[in-house]
């Protein structure tokens, strides 16, 4: 029996990271894509409440779901595809244009598909390609070649050994701007510390209403002795592979709260 794959991203249905996903895993399985409309980057894990959603048929087994997040596109698509009790034995999300590494794994809407995903006991990556200072000028010199081979590995020994992880985690990958050539490996990380800045732009139309744009902040991080986050995985050179779980209880934080309450 075919092996089910379920491929979404927050990019849209058009984007060349989704174009290239499909092709590095076509192969490995039946796939059934089901991606936003438009690009609903650093929406989370929001889900649709307050208006209906729509699929829109692209292609066999390729659709758009107007006007829906990543996690609509999982949550919808299981609802609306897959029979009764049968669950697709993969779900990927990706690949995305830039980075999700630290805590943009929270805003990030291409995890948070994978989330979904692991939330129903699902098999579930996030796989994003990261740029140099520009996504446009990344796509057109490094494209998604090594993105590619990376999301086939990972999903092909997810589907014959099995998820790496437990119950309701997933894998947060990030792939390095480099040719499969200058590719140094693996390495298992954890989300990093990110530095964040206020960066929102104000501006008038012609109509002197004014409106704000919100502006992109560098990837820049917390350095800790052991370097042993995503940021600095990246930066040498390697894929990183984060394990991300649905709990975000601060554990060690328990007793100190307790005395203070």
């Amino acid at each position: 029996m075919k092996k089910r794959i379920l491929i979404t991203n927050d990019d849209g249905f058009e984007s060349l990271g989704l174009k290239a996903l499909i092709e590095a895993v076509k192969e490995l399985g039946e796939v059934l894509v089901v991606a936003p409309t438009t690009e609903k980057s650093a929406c989370g894990h929001s889900l649709t409440l307050t208006k209906p959603l729509r699929f829109i048929k692209i292609d066999d087994n390729f659709y758009k779901l107007d006007d829906g997040t990543p996690t609509d596109c999982v949550y919808l698509a299981l609802n609306a595809f897959y029979p009764e009790n049968v669950k697709p034995d993969l779900i990927i999300s990706g690949i995305n244009r830039g980075a999700n590494m630290g805590e943009d794994i929270t805003y990030s809407g291409t995890a948070a598909a994978a989330m979904e995903g692991a939330l129903y006991g699902i098999p579930s990556i996030a796989i994003s390609q990261v740029c140099n200072s520009n996504c446009e000028k990344t796509e057109i010199e490094i494209g998604y070649e090594l993105a590619k081979i990376v999301a086939k590995d990972i999903a092909t020994k997810i589907l014959n050994k099995g998820m790496p992880v437990g119950d309701r985690k997933f894998l947060n990958i990030n792939v390095p701007p480099l040719k499969p050539k200058s590719f140094k490996g693996y390495k298992i990380t954890r989300a990093g510390y990110r530095l964040y800045a206020n960066d929102a732009h104000l501006h008038r139309n012609p109509r002197g209403l004014e409106y704000w744009w919100l502006g992109l902040h560098p990837l820049e991080w917390r350095v800790n002795e052991k370097r042993d986050c995503d940021f600095e995985a990246v930066k040498e050179g390697y894929v990183s592979i984060t394990p991300v779980k649905a709990d975000l209880t601060a554990y060690e934080e328990m007793e100190k709260l307790k005395n203070w309450i």
